[in-house]
């Protein structure tokens, strides 16, 4: 009897030792089963990193946005002598800056807006000194579209120039600022603190306003380099700043360059 006892003992433990160790064989894997679902069900549920996108940078207007912009606050100046020139409304009143050698020779002045209209004018202001002249029309479209008048700019900055040259009425071209307070001789005097411009001007061009990349008007228009003498585009041209244009400067310097 001992001796079988002794061997059941023998038997009956090694089965138990691997029964337990079955059981807790049989619990990990169902704790590793348990994790393993709850990480893959968090993974699958969750959303995939956010990556952030650019903010995209603003982009200046284009040459073709900036004359639909000003366009309409440009006109046609004619005189009764017939000279051509170009003019920029001002004020909500209707006051057209243009370039003074286009009106002063005399006789009667006509505007013609982008609309069409006609109006005469007459000459309010003049500062021969920077070749600039204030125009009054008598009877102006309503609602006009002035300008936004701008202020300074640099060496290489983006321009558009809008006009009427060689009677092509209102055509816009593009360039750059050349150059700053350039100086120069015409038959109307010496002139000097002009904005030097590579976009395209020619006779008819004066007195219309050269604006900067975000439409407002920083200059008037109002003469090129004619190395020639033949009142042909030579790839120069200048414009009085909007400041002496407005009267900013009193001492009588102003443009420079032949007038066109």
């Amino acid at each position: 009897m001992a001796g079988r006892r002794a061997l059941r003992r023998l038997i009956s433990g090694p089965r138990a030792t691997l029964t337990v160790a079955g059981a807790l064989i049989a619990v990990l894997v169902l704790v590793i089963g348990v994790l393993a679902f709850r990480l893959g069900g968090a993974t699958a549920g969750a959303e995939p990193p956010h990556t952030p996108t650019p903010t995209p940078s603003a982009t200046a207007p284009t040459v073709a946005q900036l004359y639909r912009l000003a366009g309409p606050s440009v006109v046609v100046v004619e005189t009764a002598k017939g000279e051509l020139g170009t003019g920029v409304v001002a004020t909500k009143t209707g006051l057209i800056l243009t370039a003074n050698h286009v009106v002063a020779g005399g006789g009667a002045i006509t505007v013609t807006f982008s609309d069409g209209t006609f109006a005469t004018a007459s000459v309010t202001a003049s500062d021969p000194a920077n070749d600039i002249a204030t125009l009054s029309p008598s009877s102006p479209p309503m609602p006009l579209v002035p300008a936004t008048l701008g202020g300074d700019t640099t060496v290489g900055a983006p321009v558009v120039a809008i006009g009427n040259p060689l009677g092509l009425s209102y055509s816009v071209s593009s360039g750059i600022v050349s150059g700053l307070d350039r100086k120069a001789d015409t038959d109307q005097g010496s002139f000097s603190g002009l904005i030097q411009f590579d976009a395209s001007v020619n006779p008819g061009s004066s007195g219309g306003p050269l604006l900067d990349q975000r439409g407002d008007v920083i200059g008037i228009v109002v003469s090129i380099a004619d190395p020639g003498h033949d009142g042909a585009w030579a790839g120069v041209g200048f414009a009085v700043p909007i400041g002496v244009a407005l009267g900013g400067n009193e001492d009588g310097e102003g443009l420079q360059g032949p007038q066109i």
